[in-house]
């Protein structure tokens, strides 16, 4: 079993709103604590970006904005639980399509500055969900990672790349068999690495199934993976490179997620979670409370327009 890790993090923020939502500008900090006797370790990071909302769904968000306003979760096998706490906002721009059929969505993470001795990276991200028929589902993810060298890199010191591609296949079955959410997936996961020194192309692939259920207060993840390390080059650079949960280094991995849902509405969402992680190796257990507050002034005046809340607010916790 892995050692236990407490963390803490709170993230307020403000803003101003012009034209029904039309154009936003807003700005917070992200205070991020491990939990410790005193406030050793800390980070204080800020927020601060304009967004953009068109009435036929797009919208263009540009600065430094938290993750949570991509339209889902990243999978874990692409953005790892420790990299959600840590960094926990966007640097860069996001294009997002938000339609009542799925969304699409591409993204630009300016991860690191060049320095002296701090190498630069970036990530590109797309995203895309559509309803083709009936409760089936096609979409997927597709990552860039991009590591270059510092000012004053060392000989052994490279440009190093790391695509990953994930296309899913779904079926969503929610509102039936009396449960509130009901989802099932599954795809291939297609991650290609390269040292550009080497000027070879390390290939990796396996495959990858989630289910989401939920009842009232009460949901149930379970995600399965089987296939090669989708982390090759994560022991020689870590997440600066691969941003996966290293957990998918192993051949079969399953994560199981509980989740209590303590107070859910339109305004406040107080979760707690317990997750199970199984290996070919190793197992762990982990425990998280999270809690979001809304308190936007136009969520309060059109509180009984539930068509508004559901275009207008899709909300997403980490």
């Amino acid at each position: 079993m892995q050692p236990r890790r407490w963390n803490g993090a709170l993230a307020p923020e403000l803003g101003i709103s012009l034209l029904d939502g039309e154009h936003q500008l807003k700005g917070g900090v992200v205070w991020y604590q491990p939990m410790v006797d005193d406030l050793s370790g800390y980070k204080v990071l800020p927020t601060l970006y304009y967004r953009y909302n068109r009435p036929d769904g797009w919208h263009v968000t540009a600065g430094m904005m938290p993750r949570s306003l991509l339209v889902e979760r990243m999978p874990r096998y692409l953005w790892s639980d420790s990299l959600a706490y840590c960094q926990p906002n966007l640097r860069g721009i996001m294009a997002q399509l938000i339609k009542d059929a799925g969304y699409a969505e591409v993204a630009v993470d300016w991860r690191q500055m060049q320095t002296e001795r701090q190498r630069e990276a970036f990530t590109v991200m797309v995203n895309t969900d559509w309803r083709i028929a009936g409760p089936m589902r096609l979409g997927g993810h597709v990552q860039y990672s991009h590591l270059a060298m510092s000012r004053s890199h060392a000989a052994g010191e490279h440009v190093n790349d790391d695509l990953v591609i994930n296309p899913l296949a779904a079926i969503d079955l929610s509102r039936r068999y009396g449960l509130d959410s009901l989802r099932l997936s599954a795809g291939a996961v297609i991650a290609m690495d390269r040292n550009r020194g080497e000027e070879r192309w390390i290939n990796h692939a396996g495959f990858v199934a989630t289910a989401t259920a939920r009842w009232r207060w009460l949901q149930l993840d379970e995600s399965f993976y089987t296939g090669k390390d989708l982390l090759p080059l994560y022991p020689q650079y870590l997440s600066q490179l691969n941003l996966g949960d290293p957990y998918y280094r192993s051949k079969v991995y399953s994560r199981t997620d509980l989740t209590f849902h303590i107070v859910s509405n339109r305004f406040v969402d107080l979760n707690g979670s317990l997750a199970l992680h199984v290996t070919d190796k190793m197992t762990g257990f982990w425990q998280q409370i999270s809690c979001r507050f809304y308190l936007d002034n136009r969520l309060w005046k059109r509180r009984h327009d539930s068509d508004y809340l559901h275009r207008g607010h899709l909300r997403q916790l980490y």
